[in-house]
């Protein structure tokens, strides 16, 4: 089964200073229907106006994963990181038993632009932690790399949670196949540009929920960049 969810569909915030699309509940966005897709909670595509961002701040028991398109974001915690997020970039935060942290577009003129995902552990408790990686774009081109999962195989991000996140480049004639468990969910957020899932047409912005799928096409790719979960059921 799969279902599409418009980018338009996407619950919106404008602070002035953030602009974020939240794809599932989050905030004074509440919508009953669009609370997780397996054990994903979170995906938030924010725009950072210079100089400004997210002050001090905690979270506990989630697994935070921030992924850069355009600009920089300057990130700091209480565990001693101090780090700076660029396209390319995978961040993992495990948020544990708590963590404290900030969040910066130290630019002067240009805009972050950035996706703020939150994936539920599996366990909760766990002591907080940190790391980040980066990933080249042709690593990424015609195929989808494997950039974070619970094992960290193929050089990913490791996640305590039971998910796997893949990063892909595309456009014309490239394309991928991959198999997919049944007994698992699917879900592919096209960022920007676009690309046809399985039959079914995406713009950027667009997502496609998959279940009991066993295979999963991307094709008819134009300047496309997308990320794909796999997720507990």
């Amino acid at each position: 089964m799969l279902t599409l969810r418009k980018s338009n569909d996407r619950g919106h915030a404008d602070h002035g200073w953030l602009k974020s699309m939240h794809s599932f509940s989050f905030a004074d966005y509440h919508d009953p229907q669009h609370m997780g897709f397996g054990n994903l909670r979170v995906i938030n595509e924010d725009r950072i106006a210079p100089g400004t961002g997210f002050g001090n701040h905690g979270h506990r028991d989630m697994e935070i994963v921030s992924y850069v398109l355009d600009g920089a974001l300057v990130h700091k915690d209480n565990m001693g990181n101090t780090a700076t997020i660029v396209p390319g970039d995978v961040q993992r935060m495990t948020a544990g038993r708590g963590v404290q942290h900030s969040e910066a577009n130290h630019a002067p003129t240009s805009t972050t632009h950035f996706f703020q995902i939150w994936l539920l552990p599996h366990a909760q408790g766990i002591a907080p932690g940190y790391e980040q990686k980066h990933f080249k774009s042709e690593d990424k081109r015609g195929r989808l790399r494997l950039v974070a999962s619970t094992d960290g195989r193929d050089g990913s991000v490791r996640l305590n949670a039971d998910a796997a996140l893949f990063a892909g480049l595309f456009d014309g004639a490239e394309a991928a196949t991959i198999a997919l468990s049944p007994q698992r969910k699917t879900y592919v957020h096209l960022v920007r540009g676009a690309l046809t899932v399985n039959g079914h047409a995406l713009s950027g912005g667009d997502a496609a929920l998959m279940s009991q799928e066993s295979q999963l096409t991307l094709s008819d790719a134009k300047d496309a960049e997308v990320i794909v979960f796999d997720l507990v059921a």
